[in-house]
């Protein structure tokens, strides 16, 4: 039996940062995906996040719509225009290559978020508020669904259950008939995205809640969870299911750019955030949001797989579905980091030391184990625990052989002055041992809530 526990009381235990959202959902016998389902999830580490829709037209963010409080009407009369200048194929194409660029294994793209507004040919769309239905006339989540597919790319679907053209959820209980018609959308856009877009990865549940109240778990008595997440199994048998429909859910979300500190986390958890500074998901000019440092970013990457997670960075087009230039140049950047470093952060596992904050890490894969240094002079000092492993060589990923000395019952490894010198965000060095590495630090834990 997994052990039950508040989220709280782990992030306690781990003296962490994280905070995670949607805990203590439902759990059902046999939904949840065994870990070996979870392998291609857990060896990705990077993904992409597309927000885009109506409010990429307005660029105040995709909140617009409720926050500045517009008309159904007014709102509405976006969508007819709301024509890009590109094809859906070019847009889509555009989003996948910019993925692969920066060393991205899945895409989450937002097929429909609060606002209503649906990105494909949906019948089960309330009012045919669609891409399909509107000034597009197009279907692009079949055009972002297929270019995925074709890159070998994972593929994930954004989905939010609420809606605020429904009255229902704002007062779900006093107008129930409303509340469930929004029910009814729900379950039959799902079944769509399931059932009409070939393999389903990743489905990314957003906004169970009701009334911008309480939490996702605290709408299960209308959602039925359970229920719609058992129809997605059928559809959908290996896709990974976030928490946020008032399930459980495969893994667990972290969301914002706040730093990343603490043990190692024992369950499957990802980092969402914004390229830029989170102000919107959405899109918005430069001068409004701008960009984050590539330190920032992989300096993020780096503490959140040396505890355990993945990270999804958000990027939101414009209304022509276009990355903005500086967005594109950043995601370029960390793909070439990721190219020299990617051997020590795809398909690797935390440990199998805890993290000290700010100064290392460790990842390793099979008999490899992966220093990651975030600050060399304050390494010098560290002495490494013990381990029931020979050590057979350290070197730089590059191959600049480094000496190992006796420290104690530990260890240290020797840096050259030249790479303490050079600053790096991450300094890493590669220790091959005499077997692989069996160390892991998963426990199955049941969330009784936050």
């Amino acid at each position: 039996m997994p052990k039950e526990m508040k989220g709280s009381e782990l992030i306690s235990r781990l003296n962490s940062s994280v905070v995670f959202k949607s805990l203590g959902g439902q759990s059902a016998p046999g939904l949840k995906l065994s870990r070996e389902d979870m392998d291609w999830w857990r060896e990705a580490k990077l993904g992409m996040f597309i927000h885009w829709g109506l409010y990429s037209i307005l660029g105040r963010g995709e909140w617009v719509y409720f926050r500045e409080q517009l008309s159904d009407a007014e709102y509405r009369k976006l969508a007819g225009e709301f024509c890009p200048d590109q094809s859906p194929e070019q847009i889509a194409q555009s989003w996948v290559s910019a993925a692969q660029n920066a060393g991205m294994k899945y895409m989450v793209m937002v097929t429909r978020h609060h606002d209503g507004f649906s990105l494909w040919d949906s019948p089960g769309s309330f009012g045919q508020f669609t891409t399909a239905a509107t000034g597009p006339k197009a279907d692009y989540v079949r055009a972002y669904a297929d270019a995925c597919h074709a890159a070998g790319m994972r593929t994930g679907f954004y989905y939010s259950p609420m809606d605020w053209r429904f009255p229902g959820y704002f007062h779900p209980k006093e107008q129930l008939d409303s509340a469930l018609r929004m029910k009814q959308q729900t379950y039959d856009q799902v079944e769509e995205l399931t059932t009409r877009y070939g393999q389903v990865d990743i489905l990314w549940y957003d906004g169970g809640w009701l009334a911008h109240t309480g939490s996702d778990c605290d709408s299960a008595w209308l959602y039925e969870p359970v229920k719609l997440n058992r129809m997605v199994r059928r559809n959908a048998p290996k896709a990974v299911i976030n928490p946020r429909s008032g399930w459980e859910g495969d893994f667990y979300c972290d969301e914002g750019s706040h730093e990343v500190r603490g043990k190692i986390i024992p369950v499957p958890w990802e980092k969402s955030m914004c390229l830029c500074t989170g102000k919107s998901w959405g899109w918005m000019p430069e001068q409004d949001d701008p960009l984050s440092s590539l330190d920032s970013l992989l300096t993020m990457l780096v503490n959140v797989v040396c505890r355990d997670g993945n990270l999804i960075l958000n990027v939101g087009p414009d209304q022509n579905g276009r990355i903005r230039p500086d967005v594109e140049k950043r995601l370029s950047q960390i793909g070439s980091w990721m190219e020299e470093n990617g051997e020590a952060i795809y398909a690797t596992r935390a440990g199998i030391f805890q993290p000290v904050d700010s100064v290392y890490g460790t990842t390793f894969r099979e008999n490899r184990l992966y220093l990651h240094i975030q600050d060399p002079e304050a390494f010098r000092r560290q002495t490494l625990p013990p381990i029931p492993y020979q050590i057979e060589r350290a070197e730089t990923l590059d191959g600049i052989s480094l000496e190992i000395r006796a420290a104690g019952e530990g260890w240290t490894v020797d840096l050259p002055q030249r790479l303490i010198e050079e600053k790096r965000v991450d300094t890493i060095v590669r220790i091959t041992l005499d077997r692989p590495i069996v160390e892991r630090f998963d426990e199955d834990i049941r969330f009784t809530g936050e």
